[in-house]
């Protein structure tokens, strides 16, 4: 008897221990490919912010700043006259600013190491080129701990750049290691340490420059060795309450270790959600028990794999979102078809709007014939995504992820050309197509600004067309419209490509002059009376209305502020008006303190 429950005990055992094995075997291949596969989609995404977050960057600081400088009078004037000493007080100021003229170095430090530059013209008034701005945002140690930052990286995870064969910027210990690049993820061992690779494109160039983000192989098999004790600890228990209770039991035992089995070999093929009966409060329900907290350890570690890919869908939804609010999509659509030929495993993908590439990803034409998705509507661009397929075709799934990507970039297209609709109503008088007063006011403020800043000089012409309630009354309120379009045209065609000339209100205009001082302005006033008082002006009607105005003209600094400088010229437009209309008058220095006086009460 003893002999037959010796060998039942040990039919038992196999008979547990052999599935177990196949669910340790199972379990332990899937742990070990989720943990890299979350470390690569942890990195994918960081180094799509990265990249996102640098071109940022660089359009915000570089290409902003450098157009501002070419448009900055006194860079312009130092050019002109050869000065560099301004020039170099700027390049201290301003970050990374280099001055080119005749394509020779004038002023700043030229740029060093890698990362991207942005260039402006300066140009004379009279549309000549006196030379470059020239602003670079460097790719470094410093600029890859902020991307890091920003990308919400691990503290064990790496950014490095890489260029050719080399590692360029990174830790001291990566850099100037050789790289052999890593098109998909991979393992790589880099100054000892072997890492986990994911790398892009961050930068062009012959040879490009990568940005590669290294997260530690032990940290993945830590990971992976965390889950492997746990349910090894797991597989003993149950194990050892088998043996026991198959000791103890006998035959009684065979029907509920067949349940074992069969609930084992289902947790084996990933049916986490089968569970053993538990009856009673016996070894039996102990045994139970425990395999279905194994179970139930096993359900839940899968349920957190699928909340970690709902999180990445959510991400991408979130980045989709941000990008249909954006107000300058274009920056971001490179992102967009990179991500596109990521997620559908394309060979590679164009972007085309009104029949231009304007962004490229992986190998375009290597695949059979593309996906075509439309991301215009009917007032759009015509915007046209291009995918090819690395292989025959692509999966139903992913043509829908490639039109969802797809519909996100139409947005954004859409966005952008309702905004550009509004700014330009915002800051145009409808009527005379001119700037209207807000626009000016808000021009007026950087104006008296820069002025202060970097010195020179600034004047501001104000006009009013006189008697022009009398047209109105006398050939009706359109053909007082055609009179005021009329003016606005004189203005455009007399002014300089740097005035601004706006509506201010009503038959008030203003002509802003940077650089000009009040001798100056009241040239240009005489300019724009006599052209306009020399051109009688034809109505829809078929008749002729003689048109003039008057004018008057301030000067900063005689008036310091934005309030006096319109009060100086408001007070000599009243003298002109006064003075018969049709006319000219400069406010004289002692009216403008006085208009100064009483701007600032």
């Amino acid at each position: 008897m003893g002999s037959f429950k010796l060998r039942l005990v040990a039919y038992f055992v196999l008979l547990s221990l052999l599935p177990l094995l196949a669910a340790a075997w199972g379990f332990n291949e899937v742990a070990g490919r989720s943990e890299v596969g979350n470390a690569d989609a942890r990195l994918n995404a960081a180094l799509r912010v990265a990249v996102a977050d640098y071109g940022e960057s660089v359009e915000r600081d570089a290409a902003e700043t450098a157009r501002s400088l070419a448009r900055t009078p006194s860079v312009q004037l130092a050019l002109a006259t050869h000065n560099r000493a301004p020039l170099v007080r700027i390049a201290r100021e301003v970050p990374n600013a280099a001055f080119y003229s005749n394509s020779q170095l004038f002023a700043g430090d030229p740029p060093q190491g890698i990362g991207a530059q942005r260039a402006a013209r300066v140009l004379a008034p009279s549309g000549k080129e006196l030379g470059r701005v020239v602003v670079s945002v460097p790719l470094d140690n410093a600029a890859l701990r902020r991307l890091v930052r920003e990308a919400g990286l691990r503290p064990t995870d790496l950014l490095v750049a890489a260029r050719g064969d080399r590692i360029v910027v990174g830790p001291g210990i990566l850099q100037g290691q050789r790289w052999l690049g890593a098109p998909q993820p991979r393992y790589l061992t880099l100054g000892g340490p072997t890492y986990r690779a994911v790398s892009t494109d961050i930068l062009g160039g012959s040879p490009t420059v990568k940005l590669v983000g290294l997260t530690p192989k032990a940290e993945i098999e830590r990971a992976v060795g965390n889950l492997r004790q746990r349910f090894l600890l797991f597989t003993f228990m149950a194990l050892a309450a088998v043996a026991v209770l198959a000791y103890l039991l006998g035959r009684t035992t065979v029907r509920w270790l067949k349940e074992l089995a069969d609930a084992a070999d289902a947790v084996a093929r990933g049916h986490f959600e089968r569970r053993v009966p538990v009856r009673g409060s016996d070894e039996f329900a102990l045994l139970g028990r425990t395999f279905n907290d194994m179970a139930a350890q096993l359900a839940s570690r899968r349920a957190e794999l699928e909340a970690e890919r709902g999180r990445v869908r959510d991400a991408i939804a979130r980045f989709g979102e941000a990008l249909a609010a954006t107000h300058d999509p274009f920056a971001l659509l490179p992102v967009i078809v990179e991500s596109t030929v990521e997620a559908t495993g394309a060979a590679g993908g164009r972007l085309v709007v009104d029949g231009k590439e304007v962004a490229r990803a992986g190998r375009p034409k290597k695949g059979g014939e593309p996906l075509t998705i439309e991301l215009s509507g009917d007032k759009g661009d015509d915007a046209v995504l291009l995918l090819w397929p690395s292989r025959d075709g692509f999966t139903d799934e992913e043509r829908e992820l490639a039109h969802w990507l797809g519909s996100q970039a139409s947005i954004a297209l859409e966005n952008v050309r309702l905004h550009r609709i509004v700014e330009r109503q915002a800051s145009t008088d409808g009527l005379t197509e001119l700037s209207n007063r807000r626009q000016f006011e808000e021009v007026l403020d950087v104006e008296i600004q820069r002025a202060e800043r970097f010195g020179g000089s600034l004047a501001l012409i104000v006009a009013d067309l006189d008697d022009f309630k009398q047209i109105n009354d006398r050939y009706g309120h359109q053909a007082g419209d055609e009179v005021l379009r009329a003016f606005a045209a004189v203005l455009r065609e007399t002014a300089r490509e740097v005035d601004l000339p706006a509506r201010y209100g009503g038959e008030e205009f203003a002509i802003l002059l940077p650089q000009t001082n009040a001798t100056g302005a009241r040239r240009l006033a005489e300019r724009l009376r006599r052209n306009l008082s020399s051109k009688p002006i034809s109505t829809r009607a078929g008749g002729l209305v003689a048109v003039t105005a008057s004018f008057g003209v301030a000067a900063y600094p005689d008036a310091p502020t934005a309030a006096a400088l319109f009060a100086a010229a408001d007070d000599a437009l009243y003298k002109a008006k006064a003075s018969g209309k049709n006319c000219v008058v400069r406010a004289r220095k002692q009216s403008t303190a006085r208009a100064a006086r009483a701007a600032g009460r």
